[in-house]
């Protein structure tokens, strides 16, 4: 599935998603949304898809945030269904078990940009992206989860601090506060994206979705809650095609085939 406005393609089993508006920085509106969540409807339908890689075109911007001009006129009920859009493709994209989602950050990652950035599982920057919420400005709250989700990232103190004073960080400080997972050249950056891809595709595919389930879970779970989560998953991986296979393959000293 391709269109104009969200690029997709398929390489040794990675999903590369573009957000294509280079002359609006990649703002997103509804086309976008729709577009970018009936890409997300088809990659969990594809079995072969291990990793998605989300960038954006140009080299300004990931996401430089919702379009202004669409909401501008927007009513209680408008902006209501606006931020409706956004979420379901926030949880399509959060709903991909069987997929890591790696979203490539450089340039501008602001606004909606940056709460789609979060909604991924790994985010990598380069020395150029620069993050940050700065709804507080234009009169309105984080409306696509970015007030819920930042706090859980990067604590409560720092989450108060980008929210309200609305400034962007630096993909260094991004990576102390672990808003990023890495930050590397932006010669580098799909190439970083596409290695990781790799690593995550040589291992078993049931044990990464179960971790990945596992971890989520975990979050909004008590610490014992979650043991007891985890001690049942991992026992449960022992009626596995995928348990036989890595044991086997690490005591006779050979790659696993998955």
């Amino acid at each position: 599935m391709a269109n104009d406005i969200v690029l997709y393609e398929i390489k040794d089993k990675v999903a590369h998603v573009t957000i294509n508006r280079p002359d609006s920085l990649n703002a997103l509106n509804t086309s976008v949304y729709r577009a970018l969540g009936a890409c997300m409807d088809e990659i969990k339908n594809n079995g072969a898809i291990r990793v998605v890689i989300i960038k954006g075109a140009g080299n300004r911007a990931f996401i430089a945030g919702a379009d202004i001009k669409e909401m501008l006129e927007l009513d209680v009920l408008g902006g209501e269904k606006f931020a409706e859009v956004g979420i379901a493709v926030h949880k399509k994209i959060r709903s991909l078990e069987n997929q890591i989602v790696i979203a490539a950050i450089n340039g501008f990652a602001l606004g909606g940009g940056l709460e789609l950035a979060m909604t991924c599982d790994i985010r990598i920057a380069t020395p150029k992206s620069k993050l940050g919420l700065p709804e507080t400005g234009l009169g309105v709250v984080p409306g696509n989860t970015g007030t819920q989700r930042l706090p859980r990232l990067v604590g409560s103190a720092a989450a108060i601090e980008m929210i309200s004073t609305g400034v962007p960080i630096d993909a260094q400080r991004a990576e102390k506060l672990g808003l990023v997972n890495a930050v590397v050249s932006e010669e580098q950056l799909l190439t970083y994206c596409e290695e990781l891809a790799q690593k995550i595709v040589q291992n078993s595919p049931a044990a990464i979705a179960a971790c990945k389930h596992l971890i989520y879970q975990g979050l909004d779970m008590g610490i014992e809650q979650g043991i007891a989560m985890e001690t049942l998953t991992f026992a449960k991986c022992f009626a596995t095609v995928d348990q036989k296979e890595g044991m086997c393959a690490f005591v006779e000293k050979r790659r696993a085939k998955f």
